[in-house]
Protein backbone atom coordinates (compact mmCIF):
# COMPACT_ATOMS: atom_id res chain seq x y z
CA UNK A 1 0.00 0.00 0.00
CA UNK A 2 1.35 3.41 -1.02
CA UNK A 3 1.48 5.93 1.85
CA UNK A 4 1.02 9.62 1.05
CA UNK A 5 3.64 11.79 2.79
CA UNK A 6 2.16 13.98 5.53
CA UNK A 7 3.47 17.07 3.74
CA UNK A 8 1.17 16.27 0.77
CA UNK A 9 -2.01 15.43 2.70
CA UNK A 10 -5.08 17.70 2.34
CA UNK A 11 -5.76 20.01 5.27
CA UNK A 12 -8.87 18.96 7.17
CA UNK A 13 -11.04 20.95 9.57
CA UNK A 14 -9.14 19.78 12.63
CA UNK A 15 -5.75 20.74 11.21
CA UNK A 16 -7.00 24.19 10.23
CA UNK A 17 -8.60 24.73 13.65
CA UNK A 18 -5.21 24.00 15.24
CA UNK A 19 -3.58 26.50 12.89
CA UNK A 20 -6.10 29.17 13.98
CA UNK A 21 -5.79 28.41 17.70
CA UNK A 22 -2.73 30.67 18.35
CA UNK A 23 -4.81 33.70 17.26
CA UNK A 24 -7.60 33.16 19.79
CA UNK A 25 -9.75 34.49 21.31
CA UNK A 26 -12.12 35.50 18.52
CA UNK A 27 -15.47 37.20 18.98
CA UNK A 28 -18.66 35.14 19.17
CA UNK A 29 -19.93 34.22 15.68
CA UNK A 30 -16.66 35.43 14.11
CA UNK A 31 -16.65 37.12 10.73
CA UNK A 32 -13.25 36.97 9.02
CA UNK A 33 -12.01 38.35 5.72
CA UNK A 34 -9.66 36.46 3.40
CA UNK A 35 -7.47 38.12 0.77
CA UNK A 36 -7.99 36.02 -2.38
CA UNK A 37 -6.04 36.26 -5.62
CA UNK A 38 -7.56 33.27 -7.40
CA UNK A 39 -4.37 31.25 -6.95
CA UNK A 40 -4.29 27.92 -5.19
CA UNK A 41 -2.99 29.22 -1.84
CA UNK A 42 -5.64 31.87 -1.22
CA UNK A 43 -8.46 29.73 -2.62
CA UNK A 44 -7.56 26.91 -0.26
CA UNK A 45 -7.42 29.36 2.65
CA UNK A 46 -10.81 30.85 1.75
CA UNK A 47 -12.48 27.43 1.67
CA UNK A 48 -10.87 26.33 4.93
CA UNK A 49 -11.71 29.62 6.67
CA UNK A 50 -15.30 29.39 5.44
CA UNK A 51 -15.74 25.96 7.03
CA UNK A 52 -14.00 27.12 10.22
CA UNK A 53 -16.15 30.25 10.62
CA UNK A 54 -19.40 28.50 9.74
CA UNK A 55 -18.73 25.82 12.37
CA UNK A 56 -18.57 28.64 14.93
CA UNK A 57 -21.70 30.41 13.79
CA UNK A 58 -19.78 33.01 11.81
CA UNK A 59 -19.00 33.79 8.19
CA UNK A 60 -16.18 34.53 5.77
CA UNK A 61 -15.87 37.39 3.29
CA UNK A 62 -13.44 36.95 0.40
CA UNK A 63 -11.79 40.16 -0.82
CA UNK A 64 -10.30 40.04 -4.32
CA UNK A 65 -7.97 42.84 -5.41
CA UNK A 66 -7.82 43.56 -9.13
CA UNK A 67 -4.58 45.49 -9.65
CA UNK A 68 -5.42 46.20 -13.29
CA UNK A 69 -1.87 45.36 -14.37
CA UNK A 70 -2.75 42.74 -17.01
CA UNK A 71 -5.28 42.58 -19.79
CA UNK A 72 -8.11 40.37 -18.62
CA UNK A 73 -7.41 40.74 -14.91
CA UNK A 74 -10.97 42.03 -14.39
CA UNK A 75 -12.34 38.85 -15.94
CA UNK A 76 -10.11 36.69 -13.71
CA UNK A 77 -11.32 38.58 -10.64
CA UNK A 78 -14.96 38.09 -11.67
CA UNK A 79 -14.38 34.37 -12.30
CA UNK A 80 -12.80 33.99 -8.86
CA UNK A 81 -15.72 35.85 -7.26
CA UNK A 82 -18.22 33.56 -9.02
CA UNK A 83 -16.30 30.43 -7.95
CA UNK A 84 -16.34 31.53 -4.32
CA UNK A 85 -20.02 32.44 -4.51
CA UNK A 86 -20.79 28.91 -5.75
CA UNK A 87 -19.12 27.62 -2.59
CA UNK A 88 -21.30 29.81 -0.40
CA UNK A 89 -18.65 32.47 0.30
CA UNK A 90 -19.52 36.15 0.00
CA UNK A 91 -16.93 37.80 -2.25
CA UNK A 92 -16.18 41.34 -3.40
CA UNK A 93 -13.73 42.79 -5.92
CA UNK A 94 -11.59 45.82 -5.00
CA UNK A 95 -9.91 47.72 -7.85
CA UNK A 96 -6.58 49.56 -7.79
CA UNK A 97 -7.33 52.55 -9.96
CA UNK A 98 -5.20 55.44 -11.12
CA UNK A 99 -1.73 55.70 -12.66
CA UNK A 100 0.76 52.90 -11.98
CA UNK A 101 4.46 53.61 -11.34
CA UNK A 102 7.10 52.68 -13.91
CA UNK A 103 9.51 51.40 -11.27
CA UNK A 104 8.96 49.64 -7.94
CA UNK A 105 5.73 48.23 -9.29
CA UNK A 106 5.49 45.21 -7.00
CA UNK A 107 6.09 47.31 -3.87
CA UNK A 108 3.50 49.87 -5.01
CA UNK A 109 1.00 47.12 -5.78
CA UNK A 110 1.55 45.58 -2.34
CA UNK A 111 0.98 48.93 -0.64
CA UNK A 112 -2.19 49.51 -2.66
CA UNK A 113 -3.42 45.99 -1.94
CA UNK A 114 -3.10 46.34 1.83
CA UNK A 115 -4.67 49.79 1.71
CA UNK A 116 -7.69 48.48 -0.19
CA UNK A 117 -8.03 45.37 1.98
CA UNK A 118 -7.69 47.25 5.28
CA UNK A 119 -10.11 49.94 4.13
CA UNK A 120 -12.74 47.39 3.15
CA UNK A 121 -12.37 45.56 6.47
CA UNK A 122 -12.80 48.86 8.29
CA UNK A 123 -15.89 49.68 6.22
CA UNK A 124 -17.42 46.29 7.00
CA UNK A 125 -16.36 46.26 10.64
CA UNK A 126 -14.27 43.10 10.18
CA UNK A 127 -11.48 42.65 12.73
CA UNK A 128 -9.46 39.81 11.17
CA UNK A 129 -7.91 39.61 7.68
CA UNK A 130 -6.43 36.23 6.76
CA UNK A 131 -3.48 36.04 4.35
CA UNK A 132 -2.42 32.86 2.54
CA UNK A 133 1.36 32.98 2.90
CA UNK A 134 2.68 29.48 3.62
CA UNK A 135 5.89 27.71 4.65
CA UNK A 136 7.45 27.85 1.15
CA UNK A 137 6.77 31.60 0.96
CA UNK A 138 8.31 32.05 4.39
CA UNK A 139 11.50 30.22 3.46
CA UNK A 140 11.81 32.27 0.26
CA UNK A 141 11.33 35.51 2.18
CA UNK A 142 14.14 34.72 4.62
CA UNK A 143 16.41 33.54 1.79
CA UNK A 144 15.83 36.76 -0.19
CA UNK A 145 16.59 38.91 2.83
CA UNK A 146 19.74 36.89 3.52
CA UNK A 147 20.85 37.41 -0.10
CA UNK A 148 20.47 41.17 0.38
CA UNK A 149 22.76 41.09 3.42
CA UNK A 150 20.04 42.09 5.88
CA UNK A 151 20.89 42.40 9.55
CA UNK A 152 19.42 40.02 12.08
CA UNK A 153 16.17 41.99 12.41
CA UNK A 154 15.85 42.16 8.64
CA UNK A 155 16.19 38.39 8.39
CA UNK A 156 12.93 37.84 10.21
CA UNK A 157 10.29 36.08 8.18
CA UNK A 158 6.73 37.20 7.75
CA UNK A 159 4.74 37.49 10.95
CA UNK A 160 1.93 35.12 11.77
CA UNK A 161 0.16 38.01 13.50
CA UNK A 162 0.42 41.76 12.87
CA UNK A 163 -1.76 44.13 14.86
CA UNK A 164 -2.77 47.16 12.79
CA UNK A 165 -4.99 50.03 13.92
CA UNK A 166 -7.94 48.84 11.81
CA UNK A 167 -7.47 45.08 11.48
CA UNK A 168 -5.42 42.10 12.61
CA UNK A 169 -3.43 40.44 9.82
CA UNK A 170 -3.37 36.68 10.39
CA UNK A 171 -1.26 34.14 8.50
CA UNK A 172 -2.42 30.74 9.78
CA UNK A 173 -0.63 28.72 7.06
CA UNK A 174 2.97 29.76 7.69
CA UNK A 175 3.91 26.32 8.97
CA UNK A 176 2.05 24.54 6.12
CA UNK A 177 3.87 23.50 2.91
CA UNK A 178 2.29 24.53 -0.37
CA UNK A 179 1.88 20.88 -1.40
CA UNK A 180 -0.82 20.49 1.25
CA UNK A 181 -2.75 23.47 -0.13
CA UNK A 182 -2.60 21.96 -3.60
CA UNK A 183 -3.78 18.62 -2.20
CA UNK A 184 -6.65 20.38 -0.41
CA UNK A 185 -7.99 21.87 -3.64
CA UNK A 186 -7.50 18.65 -5.60
CA UNK A 187 -9.42 16.72 -2.95
CA UNK A 188 -12.30 19.21 -3.28
CA UNK A 189 -12.17 19.30 -7.07
CA UNK A 190 -11.54 23.05 -7.15
CA UNK A 191 -9.58 24.62 -10.04
CA UNK A 192 -7.36 27.67 -9.58
CA UNK A 193 -5.64 30.37 -11.63
CA UNK A 194 -1.83 30.51 -11.68
CA UNK A 195 -0.56 34.10 -11.52
CA UNK A 196 1.89 34.72 -14.44
CA UNK A 197 4.01 36.98 -12.19
CA UNK A 198 5.06 33.85 -10.27
CA UNK A 199 7.30 32.91 -13.23
CA UNK A 200 8.17 36.44 -14.39
CA UNK A 201 11.95 36.76 -14.05
CA UNK A 202 11.70 40.53 -13.63
CA UNK A 203 10.70 39.78 -10.02
CA UNK A 204 13.10 38.60 -7.32
CA UNK A 205 10.96 35.79 -5.96
CA UNK A 206 10.50 34.26 -9.41
CA UNK A 207 14.27 34.40 -10.04
CA UNK A 208 14.88 32.65 -6.71
CA UNK A 209 12.53 29.82 -7.71
CA UNK A 210 14.07 29.53 -11.17
CA UNK A 211 17.54 29.20 -9.60
CA UNK A 212 16.21 26.34 -7.45
CA UNK A 213 17.85 27.75 -4.33
CA UNK A 214 17.31 25.53 -1.28
CA UNK A 215 15.34 28.15 0.59
CA UNK A 216 14.37 25.84 3.43
CA UNK A 217 18.02 25.22 4.37
CA UNK A 218 18.86 28.92 4.11
CA UNK A 219 15.84 29.88 6.19
CA UNK A 220 16.64 27.37 8.94
CA UNK A 221 20.22 28.62 9.22
CA UNK A 222 19.20 32.26 9.38
CA UNK A 223 16.46 31.48 11.92
CA UNK A 224 19.07 29.99 14.22
CA UNK A 225 21.26 33.08 13.96
CA UNK A 226 18.34 35.40 14.55
CA UNK A 227 17.05 33.43 17.53
CA UNK A 228 20.46 33.76 19.18
CA UNK A 229 20.42 37.48 18.38
CA UNK A 230 16.97 37.83 19.93
CA UNK A 231 18.23 36.30 23.16
CA UNK A 232 21.14 38.75 23.29
CA UNK A 233 18.77 41.61 22.58
CA UNK A 234 16.38 40.49 25.31
CA UNK A 235 19.22 40.42 27.86
CA UNK A 236 20.34 43.89 26.78
CA UNK A 237 16.79 45.21 27.19
CA UNK A 238 16.55 43.80 30.70
CA UNK A 239 19.87 45.40 31.67
CA UNK A 240 19.29 48.88 30.22
CA UNK A 241 15.59 49.52 29.67
CA UNK A 242 12.59 50.42 31.81
CA UNK A 243 9.31 52.30 31.35
CA UNK A 244 8.13 55.21 33.44
CA UNK A 245 4.60 55.78 34.72
CA UNK A 246 3.74 57.89 31.66
CA UNK A 247 4.63 55.01 29.34
CA UNK A 248 7.88 56.50 28.00
CA UNK A 249 10.86 54.21 27.48
CA UNK A 250 13.88 54.98 29.68
CA UNK A 251 17.33 53.84 28.52
CA UNK A 252 20.14 53.86 31.08
CA UNK A 253 22.97 55.62 29.27
CA UNK A 254 25.81 53.89 31.12
CA UNK A 255 24.33 50.46 30.45
CA UNK A 256 23.70 51.36 26.81
CA UNK A 257 27.34 52.40 26.38
CA UNK A 258 28.49 48.99 27.61
CA UNK A 259 26.68 47.21 24.76
CA UNK A 260 28.35 46.37 21.48
CA UNK A 261 27.79 48.84 18.66
CA UNK A 262 25.55 46.53 16.64
CA UNK A 263 23.48 45.63 19.67
CA UNK A 264 23.04 49.32 20.55
CA UNK A 265 21.49 50.03 17.13
CA UNK A 266 19.20 47.01 17.30
CA UNK A 267 17.96 47.86 20.78
CA UNK A 268 17.32 51.48 19.84
CA UNK A 269 15.48 50.39 16.66
CA UNK A 270 13.24 48.12 18.70
CA UNK A 271 12.50 50.82 21.27
CA UNK A 272 11.51 53.52 18.77
CA UNK A 273 9.40 51.04 16.81
CA UNK A 274 7.52 50.16 19.98
CA UNK A 275 7.09 53.72 21.20
CA UNK A 276 6.54 55.49 17.88
CA UNK A 277 4.12 52.90 16.54
CA UNK A 278 5.33 52.87 12.95
CA UNK A 279 5.02 49.76 10.80
CA UNK A 280 8.77 49.47 10.18
CA UNK A 281 11.94 50.10 12.15
CA UNK A 282 14.22 52.96 11.03
CA UNK A 283 16.75 52.21 8.32
CA UNK A 284 19.90 50.61 9.64
CA UNK A 285 22.13 53.60 8.83
CA UNK A 286 19.80 55.99 10.67
CA UNK A 287 19.60 53.66 13.68
CA UNK A 288 23.38 53.33 13.80
CA UNK A 289 23.89 57.11 13.67
CA UNK A 290 21.31 57.61 16.42
CA UNK A 291 22.91 54.89 18.57
CA UNK A 292 26.29 56.63 18.27
CA UNK A 293 24.59 59.80 19.44
CA UNK A 294 23.19 58.06 22.51
CA UNK A 295 26.64 56.72 23.42
CA UNK A 296 28.63 59.86 22.58
CA UNK A 297 30.48 61.69 25.39
CA UNK A 298 28.26 64.22 27.14
CA UNK A 299 29.30 67.82 26.67
CA UNK A 300 29.39 69.63 30.02
CA UNK A 301 26.31 71.78 30.38
CA UNK A 302 24.46 69.97 27.58
CA UNK A 303 22.80 67.14 29.42
CA UNK A 304 19.39 68.72 28.83
CA UNK A 305 17.56 69.99 25.76
CA UNK A 306 20.73 70.60 23.80
CA UNK A 307 21.06 66.84 23.29
CA UNK A 308 17.44 66.17 22.23
CA UNK A 309 16.62 64.81 18.77
CA UNK A 310 13.91 62.85 16.92
CA UNK A 311 13.89 59.43 15.27
CA UNK A 312 11.01 57.52 13.63
CA UNK A 313 8.12 59.44 15.22
CA UNK A 314 9.89 59.51 18.61
CA UNK A 315 11.56 62.27 20.61
CA UNK A 316 14.72 61.31 22.48
CA UNK A 317 15.94 63.43 25.38
CA UNK A 318 18.97 63.06 27.64
CA UNK A 319 18.01 63.73 31.26
CA UNK A 320 19.45 63.22 34.71
CA UNK A 321 17.58 60.96 37.07
CA UNK A 322 16.03 62.99 39.94
CA UNK A 323 18.37 63.02 42.94
CA UNK A 324 21.03 61.03 41.05
CA UNK A 325 23.98 61.65 38.77
CA UNK A 326 22.80 58.87 36.46
CA UNK A 327 21.97 59.98 32.91
CA UNK A 328 19.06 58.45 31.06
CA UNK A 329 17.69 58.74 27.54
CA UNK A 330 13.91 59.22 27.59
CA UNK A 331 11.99 58.08 24.50
CA UNK A 332 8.39 59.10 23.99
CA UNK A 333 6.07 59.57 20.99
CA UNK A 334 6.65 62.73 18.99
CA UNK A 335 3.67 65.12 19.21
CA UNK A 336 1.73 62.62 21.28
CA UNK A 337 1.54 60.02 18.51
CA UNK A 338 1.59 56.36 19.43
CA UNK A 339 0.53 53.41 17.29
CA UNK A 340 0.61 51.02 20.25
CA UNK A 341 3.26 48.69 18.85
CA UNK A 342 4.52 45.94 21.17
CA UNK A 343 8.17 46.26 22.20
CA UNK A 344 9.00 43.08 20.29
CA UNK A 345 6.71 43.42 17.25
CA UNK A 346 5.41 40.40 15.40
CA UNK A 347 7.22 41.15 12.15
CA UNK A 348 10.52 40.24 13.85
CA UNK A 349 9.45 36.61 14.35
CA UNK A 350 9.99 33.85 11.83
CA UNK A 351 7.14 31.39 12.18
CA UNK A 352 6.80 27.66 12.45
CA UNK A 353 6.39 25.00 15.08
CA UNK A 354 3.91 24.94 17.87
CA UNK A 355 3.42 28.69 18.36
CA UNK A 356 3.54 30.28 14.94
CA UNK A 357 4.15 33.81 16.18
CA UNK A 358 7.13 33.07 18.41
CA UNK A 359 10.81 32.36 17.97
CA UNK A 360 11.75 28.71 18.38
Amino acid sequence: MRVTPAAALPIDAGAFARAMAPFEPFENDPVVAVAVSGGRDSLALALLAHDWARARGGATVALIVDHGLRSGSDGEAASTRDLLTRHGIEAGVLCWSGAKPQSGLQAAARTARYRLLSGECRRRGILHLLLAHHADDQAETVAMRAARGSGLDGLAGMAALVERPDVRLLRPLLAVPRARLTATLLARGVAWIDDPSNTDLRFERARLRAAQVNTAVAAAAERGLRAAGERRLARAAVETLEFDQAGAAVIDRAGFCRLGVGLQARLLSRVVLAVGGRDHAPRRDRAERAARRLAAPVVRGKSGKGQDFTLSACRLALRQAPGERRLRWIVWPESGRNGRQPLVPAEFFACGGRAASHVD
